[in-house]
């Protein structure tokens, strides 16, 4: 099968590789007909490259159809179609009964101390072969799946594997009083779904980005938008009466703008041997905060702030004095996808589109094409906001 590798930083292919094949009774082999590229993909093209090796095979955002199940499977059949969440999870444990999949006890990666399995994501979680390929083994696949009906079309279920539930995950960790405000930083994939699932809930709705065709998709759905500046800020606290925004979802994650030490740190440490800087990423602090800070400082006394960016630095540096003294909430998490599902599914069926699903893809491409936009969607050139790949005969 073709499949997307990673090659090293700033480097993915598409090649051919063995066709997965069942290695337990409990699995099932999808044909992917959609699969995404994420923007925590682009944390693997760009920072962890240490815990790599070439020719993995990335992706974790895929649907499909049902091709072959284990002897074990009770609940697929060959022709299901399916939507598979990013986390592998057993649905029986402790965590995963109390709505904690991506804390998984049986997925759990111990030798590493992380949580759940991941699809295509490292060696962090499970160095799992993803789904940017034309076929994907699906372990524990009568949980790991999530059918879906024949009418839509792919795009408007395909999110439910990663960012549509992690949006809903941010805004509900984000605990928005009822009619409070809500500011969102960043406008990527995530920020903007955590823009429309807010608004549809009803909150009042700001949010922050650099790149003006992110703005302007942001402003089709109602929500009121800000460049990045240094009155960013002050603008935002002087809209919600002098005190800052109830809560505030950093969208972003590790690679924001706006640190130039952190980002000489990170490509410090993609230059040094592998097993040193697996060490030195799990020792220090280099994530860039600017985003996270900004929201911390942004929120008002009292308020919440919910990180739906991804964070890899373990000796990341804090304001805890202001945290403190502003009493501020934090919380955070890789999303825990089965868990909303439910409150998800009726939306994505909807025929009126309430969360937009239909405006989120601006770049549908062949699976051949994912080295050029991995670039392109790295860089944010040509207006790149989603891109969704299809595999060849998809």
């Amino acid at each position: 099968m073709r499949a997307v590798t990673w090659q090293g930083k700033r480097k993915v292919s598409v090649d051919t590789v063995p066709d997965p094949v069942i290695l337990e009774p409990t699995d099932a082999i999808v044909r992917v007909t959609s699969t995404a590229i994420c923007g925590s993909d682009l944390h693997l093209y760009e920072l962890l490259g240490p815990f790599l090796d070439q020719g993995d095979i990335l992706g974790h955002e895929s649907m499909g159809v049902v091709v072959e199940v284990g002897s074990a499977v009770t609940s697929l059949k060959q022709g299901d179609r399916v939507v598979v969440p990013f986390n592998i999870a057993c649905g029986a444990c402790f965590m995963c009964v109390r709505g904690l999949q991506s804390q998984c006890e049986t997925t759990q990666n111990h030798d590493q101390g992380t949580g759940a399995a991941l699809f295509g994501y490292t060696k962090l979680y499970g160095q799992i072969p993803g789904g940017q390929a034309e076929y994907l083994r699906v372990p524990l696949a009568d949980y790991n799946t999530i059918p879906v009906g024949s009418e839509l079309p792919d795009e408007r279920y395909l999110f439910l594997s990663d960012i549509l539930p992690t949006a809903w995950q941010g805004v509900q960790y984000a605990n928005v009083p009822e009619g409070g405000t809500l500011a969102v930083m960043g406008l990527g994939p995530v920020g903007q779904l955590v823009t429309r699932v807010a608004t549809h809930l009803g909150y009042d709705v700001m949010a922050v980005d650099p790149v003006p065709e992110r703005r302007a998709m942001a402003e089709r759905h109602g929500v009121e938008t800000y460049d990045l500046t240094d009155q960013t800020i002050a603008a935002i606290r002087e809209r919600t009466m002098g005190r800052g925004p109830d809560s505030v979802v950093d969208a972003v994650g590790m690679e924001a703008h706006g640190n130039p030490v952190a980002g000489f740190a990170q490509a410090a440490v993609g230059l040094l041997p592998d097993a040193i800087a697996r060490k030195a990423m799990d020792a220090a602090g280099i994530d860039r905060l600017a985003a996270m800070h900004a929201a911390l400082d942004l929120v008002r006394r009292g308020g919440t702030v919910s990180l739906s960016g991804v964070y890899s630095g373990e000796a990341d540096v804090l304001p805890v004095k202001s945290m403190f003294d502003k009493q501020v909430a934090l919380r955070m998490g890789q999303c825990n996808v089965k868990n909303w599902i439910g409150d998800l599914m009726p939306l994505v069926e909807d025929s009126a589109d309430p969360l937009g699903l239909t405006d989120l893809v601006t770049h549908r491409v062949p699976l051949d094409e994912a080295p050029e936009m991995y670039e392109i969607f790295q860089k944010k050139h040509d207006g790149c906001i989603k891109v969704v790949m299809t595999p060849t005969g998809a």
